[in-house]
């Protein structure tokens, strides 16, 4: 199962993540997102256990739990067309208005 881990403290780095969720079972990849301009952590990452029995587990218990000094939020992620939201892309020629 795929799990997205949001409100993460921005020194928290990929090796804490796995950490944290391997107490709960085997952990495939963990990975916390950079900046690709800055370099820095974006605050959010994804876990990805292949029990889903256990990232189940996982989520349960550290949702709303504390990681780093932050309150994080855990939950199943969402696959990418499925999130909602615009996210097309505005046709960049003139508008038929004018």
């Amino acid at each position: 199962m795929n799990i997205f881990v949001a409100k993460l403290n921005y020194d928290t780095q990929s090796d804490d993540l796995r950490d944290v969720f391997e107490e709960f079972g085997e952990v495939d990849s963990a990975k916390v997102i950079m900046d690709q301009f800055s370099g820095r952590s974006r605050g959010f990452g994804f876990v990805e256990m292949p029990d889903d029995e256990a990232a189940s587990n996982a989520i349960d218990q550290l949702n709303d739990s504390e990681l780093d000094g932050r309150t994080i939020v855990v939950k199943k992620a969402e696959p990418r067309n499925n999130r909602g939201g615009g996210g097309g892309r505005r046709n960049s020629s003139y508008d038929n208005r004018y």
